[in-house]
C-alpha cells in the first residue's frame, strides 16, 4: 500500500475537481495534479536517480509545488524528508546526513541555505522553476508498490539529549492516521478546503491525505503562511474552510476576528494542536467563531493522532465536568491505546500522574539509524512519549507537565537541551539552564538563567553565538545571570524552580 495511491484514486474517481488552489485561483483538478506528480515521479526516478527506499527531502516554505513534490517522492516508492525551512544550516546538514538525502527539493529562495548547509548543487531540484516545469509535463511513471511496513517518511524531531532523530513513518502509519481523521477529528467532503497556513513540513501537511483520498481542495495562501485578515478574506471566497493551528495562531485569528467583527460563516474546521489550549483562550474562541474547534495530541512519533478533543465535547457545555474536559487533550483515537504508567511501566489508577504511553497502528517503526534510541523509546510495544499526565475515570487525558521539558513556541518545539549546548560554548558561561515562560503571542518564550565564569556576558554576544549554531526561533528571548542553578541531591537542576522564579 502505498500512501500516494490516494491521489491516484482520487484523480481517476474525481478527475475533474478542483485540487489545487493558489489563494482563491485555481490551478489544478485532480487529473492535472496527478499527472504531474507521476511526471516528476518518473523525473526522480529516471533524471535523478532515485530508487524505492531512498530519501528525498524538501526544504521549502509552503507552495503548491510542496504537494506535487511530497507526492511525486511516495510515487516513485522513495521516503520523503520534510524538513522545517526555519532550521539553521548547521542543523539542516545534519538532517541530510543522517538521513542520507539523494535530491533536496528546495524552494528558490532557501537554494543558498541549501547549498551552505553542503546540499549537493547537482543534486537540487528547485520548486517551481523552468526545470520543474518541464519535468512536470513528462511521462509519466506508474506508482511504485511499496508494504505497508515500508517507510514512507523520516520526519526529524529533537530530543532532550543528542542530536534531532528521524522517525520512520510507515505507509500503514500515514493511512492509520488519515483513516483517524475521519472517525475522531472531522469527516471531510469534496467541497470542503484545507489552507496550508501553517508550515507544510510539520502538522498541517501530514492533513493533506484525507483532503487528497475525499477529492478536497487543497489552498496555499498567496503569503505562503499564516495571516490572519488573508484567512478570513479566503474562508469568504473559497469556503468551507479547514486549517490546522497551534494555539498562538488560533489566538491572533480570534483577536483579528474580534476587533474587526469579521464574517467566520466560510470557516468549517480549526483543528489546534502542538500545546494545549488555556482554557481561557479557548472560551474566547469559541465565543468569537463558534463550535468549529477540535483539539488533536500527538508526536512525530505517532504523527497527529495519541488523542483528540472533539467539537461535541467542547460544545457540551451542560456537562457537569466540561470545563475539566476542556482543559484536557481529548480521548485516545480509535487506532490507538494511551495508557499512564509510573516508573516500572505499569498503569496507574484514574487522576494518578504517569508518563502517557501509547500504542497502535501510527505509532513509529523506530527511529533512522537509531536501535539505541528506538528501544529506549519503544519498550513494552508501547511508546514512551516523554509526557507526563493523567487520565480520568472516562478516559479523558490531561497533560501536567513535559518530562523532555520542551518548549512550545508558536507551534514549533524548542527543547532546552540544544539550547544550553550552545549557551555553554562560551568560555564565561559555567551553567545554563533553559525553560519556557508563557507568552500571549507564543505561547512560550525561552528564557536562559545563566552562571558565568567571571563578569556576565552581553545579552548580544549570546545571541550572536546562538544564531551561529541554531534556528533564530530558539534563540532565547532573556538571559538572566544568577549566583547558581537550584539543584536536587543527586545535582539535577530543578526547573520547576527556575519556571517559579518567572
Amino acid at each position: 500500500m502505498n500512501i500516494a495511491q490516494l491521489l491516484q484514486r482520487s484523480a481517476l474517481v474525481h478527475g475533474d475537481r478542483p485540487a489545487v488552489l493558489a489563494g482563491a485561483r485555481l490551478l489544478h483538478d485532480y487529473r492535472t495534479l496527478a499527472a504531474r506528480v507521476a511526471a516528476l515521479a518518473g523525473h526522480l526516478r529516471g533524471r535523478c536517480g532515485v530508487q524505492a527506499g531512498e530519501r528525498v527531502a524538501i526544504f521549502s516554505a509552503n507552495c503548491p509545488e510542496y504537494l506535487e513534490a511530497l507526492h511525486a517522492i511516495h510515487w516513485a516508492g522513495a521516503i520523503s524528508v520534510p524538513v522545517n525551512y526555519k532550521l539553521h544550516a548547521r542543523e539542516l546538514a545534519h538532517v541530510l546526513s543522517d538521513s542520507g538525502a539523494r535530491v533536496v527539493c528546495v524552494s528558490g529562495a532557501l537554494k543558498g541555505d541549501a547549498l551552505a548547509a553542503g546540499a549537493d548543487a547537482a543534486a537540487l531540484q528547485v520548486l517551481g522553476d523552468a526545470v520543474w516545469q518541464q519535468e512536470a509535463q513528462g511521462a509519466p511513471l506508474p506508482p511504485q508498490e511499496r508494504a505497508p511496513g515500508d517507510v514512507a517518511s523520516l520526519f526529524y524531531t529533537s530530543g532532550t539529549t543528542g542530536r534531532p532523530k528521524g522517525v520512520m513513518q510507515t505507509h500503514r502509519n500515514l493511512l492509520a492516521m488519515t483513516m483517524a481523521y475521519f472517525t475522531d477529528v472531522d469527516d471531510v467532503r469534496h467541497d470542503d478546503a484545507m489552507v496550508y497556513a501553517a508550515p507544510m513540513s510539520h502538522g498541517a501537511g501530514l492533513y493533506n491525505y484525507a483532503h487528497m483520498l475525499r477529492g478536497a481542495r487543497h489552498v496555499v495562501p498567496e503569503s505562503g503562511g499564516f495571516d490572519p485578515a488573508e484567512l478570513v478574506r479566503l474562508a469568504a471566497s473559497v469556503g468551507r474552510l479547514s486549517l490546522f493551528a497551534a494555539p498562538t495562531m488560533v489566538h491572533r485569528l480570534v483577536e483579528h476576528v474580534r476587533s474587526t467583527g469579521a464574517d467566520v460563516g466560510g470557516f468549517k474546521t480549526i483543528v489546534y494542536g502542538g500545546g494545549p489550549m488555556y482554557v481561557e483562550d479557548l472560551r474566547r474562541a469559541i465565543d468569537a467563531m463558534g463550535q468549529k474547534f477540535v483539539q488533536i495530541y500527538g508526536q512525530g512519533e505517532s504523527p497527529m493522532t495519541i488523542t483528540a478533543l472533539a467539537r461535541e465535547h467542547l460544545a457540551d457545555t451542560a456537562h457537569p465536568r466540561w470545563a475539566e474536559r476542556i482543559a484536557s487533550v481529548g480521548v485516545a483515537h480509535s487506532c490507538v491505546q494511551v495508557r499512564v504508567v509510573d516508573g516500572q511501566d505499569r498503569p496507574v489508577p484514574a487522576g494518578e500522574l504517569g508518563e502517557v504511553v501509547v500504542r497502535g497502528e501510527t505509532v513509529m517503526a523506530g527511529y533512522w539509524g537509531n536501535a539505541e534510541a528506538t528501544a529506549q523509546t519503544l519498550r513494552g510495544g508501547w511508546l514512551h512519549t516523554g509526557d507526563v499526565g493523567q487520565l480520568d475515570e472516562h478516559g479523558f487525558l490531561t497533560l501536567r507537565d513535559r518530562s523532555k521539558d520542551v518548549i512550545i513556541s508558536g507551534g514549533s518545539n524548542i527543547y532546552p537541551r540544544e539550547v544550553e549546548e550552545v549557551l555553554l560554548l562560551h568560555p564565561r558561561v559555567r551553567e545554563a539552564a533553559v525553560v519556557g515562560r508563557r507568552d500571549a503571542e507564543w505561547g512560550e518564550v525561552v528564557v536562559a538563567f545563566l552562571v558565568a565564569d567571571g563578569a556576565p556576558v552581553p545579552d548580544a554576544e549570546l545571541d550572536a553565538l546562538c544564531l551561529e549554531h541554531i534556528a533564530r526561533f530558539k534563540r532565547p528571548k532573556a538571559y538572566r545571570w544568577v549566583q547558581a542553578l537550584p539543584k536536587n541531591s543527586y545535582g539535577k537542576v530543578l526547573k520547576t524552580e527556575l519556571r517559579a522564579l518567572l
